[in-house]
């Protein structure tokens, strides 16, 4: 079942000695056996209708020479489920000693996957039916999620890490400034952050034995009926069709308001794939610099606050609105009222900050973050190489900044009409609370 990166480059050049480093890397299928509802787009009317590329999940553990650990899984899934991390979080606690802070999970946030929120599954009604087999899924993954880490983690061996990046230029924000606000369309001149790290795990004969890269964009080429990993797939399966025998991540950056253009088709797709591919070819050609222990990590749920909600009687003006999605929304929340049930005030997110010595800063944030966490932060942690990351450990909902909080739009708060757990908005408050999280672990663990 599971595949493991023993095997590397036929001519890889010679190696400078090890830094004490173990490294062991992981994957596994997971490509739904049967028809299942697909995840991403409220408006599906079908379940699934077989494959067009193969879903994985993929496990790189570390270890320095302290013995600190760090597993990061990655998915080719729309999300992570809250319900998932914490309960493989206890296992591998258990069965490992690997603790919280050494667990990473990041989802490729492909809409080619299947649904599998426990209980739920999109109908073209906008709302949510029960799903035995979302949750028959859900238990699966879970099952190979934990054999995974467990495989990664047996497969440790001496090993050398190295770091760079490059650029691609796939993604573009998508943002669209009109008379009547903002608009789910390309915007040339909105902020975007074309970076492309990487980092190359080689074992003491030189050859690669993994790559973890990152890109900050929506991984949304498609809109399939079949399974596919959209242009993240692709990466990663050229990427390892280049590096024999390697495993080759995906970690998808701060990409809530980018998209990548042009889209629509397997071929394009396809494109993006093998672009962001070659920005990690490029990458891998320069002079990459060591990146050094101890590790170093930390993670911490903080309580983000919701807009004030909207009261019972503008719910209940909501059910005459022309979008069926409103419509719905109002609906749950007014189901929620009559059965005496208060809706939510706050939310438990998610801050995961990993440091490799003085050498590369990892940030993991919980949920849909646009693109200004990426840019504001790698600012303020100054230092090494900063490398931030969303769609981590939860993907609950969009995180807006303040300016696209203040701004509104579907990532401002109209995408939280499509949720059956949170009232609206986030206040305004919500990128100081997530960014002071992030500079306060930093801090702790010994960063600036």
């Amino acid at each position: 079942m599971f595949a493991s990166s023993l095997l590397g480059l036929a001519h890889a050049a010679p190696t400078p000695a090890l830094t004490p480093w173990k490294a062991g890397a992981a994957s596994v299928m997971i490509t739904p056996a049967q028809p299942m509802w697909m995840a991403g787009y409220a408006s599906r009317t079908n379940m699934s209708q077989g494959n067009f590329q193969e879903l994985f999940a993929k496990a790189l553990a570390l270890e320095d020479e302290r013995g600190g650990r760090l597993v990061i899984v990655t998915l080719d899934l729309i999300g992570v489920p809250r319900t998932l991390r914490k309960s493989l979080e206890v296992r591998v606690q258990k069965a490992w000693q690997l603790p919280p802070e050494g667990l990473l999970l990041n989802a490729s946030h492909t809409h080619s996957g299947p649904e599998f929120r426990f209980g739920r599954t999109p109908a073209d009604d906008g709302d949510f039916k029960p799903s035995t087999l979302g949750d028959n899924y859900g238990h699966e993954l879970e099952e190979k999620l934990f054999k995974l880490i467990g495989s990664a983690l047996e497969n440790r061996a001496p090993a050398r890490l190295t770091y760079s990046f490059a650029r691609c230029g796939v993604a573009m924000n998508r943002r669209l400034p009109t008379k009547d606000g903002y608009k789910n369309s390309p915007y040339p001149e909105g902020p975007v952050d074309h970076t492309v790290p990487v980092l190359r795990v080689e074992g003491a004969d030189g050859k690669v034995r993994a790559v973890l890269f990152g890109y900050a964009c929506h991984n949304t080429t498609l809109a399939l009926y079949r399974f596919c990993g959209d242009y993240a797939g692709f990466a990663q399966e050229y990427i390892e069709a280049e590096q024999p025998g390697a495993v080759a991540l995906f970690l998808n950056g701060c990409s809530g308001d980018q998209n990548p253009y042009p889209r629509g088709t397997v071929e394009l797709a396809q494109k993006h794939g093998r672009s962001l591919a070659t920005a990690v070819a490029a990458a891998l050609t320069t002079t990459l610099k060591p990146v050094n222990g101890p590790l170093r990590s930390a993670i911490a749920e903080i309580q983000i606050e919701y807009a004030p909600a909207p009261t019972r009687e503008e719910f209940t003006a909501r059910l005459n609105s022309k979008d069926k999605y409103e419509v719905s929304h109002a609906k749950r929340m007014l189901e929620k009222l009559e059965k005496g049930e208060p809706l939510p005030t706050q939310y438990p997110y998610p801050v995961q900050v990993v440091q490799f010595g003085d050498t590369l800063t990892v940030v993991a944030l919980g949920g849909e973050t646009v693109v200004d966490y990426a840019l504001r932060l790698k600012q303020e942690l100054a230092g090494p190489a900063v490398w931030v990351a969303g769609y981590s450990n939860d993907v609950m909902a969009y995180i807006p900044s303040l300016r696209i909080a203040k701004e509104g739009g579907y990532e401002g708060g109209g995408a939280m009409r499509f949720s059956t757990v949170h009232p609206g908005p986030w206040a305004e408050s919500t990128e100081e609370r997530i960014v002071g999280k992030v500079l306060e672990l930093n801090r702790k663990l010994g960063g600036r």
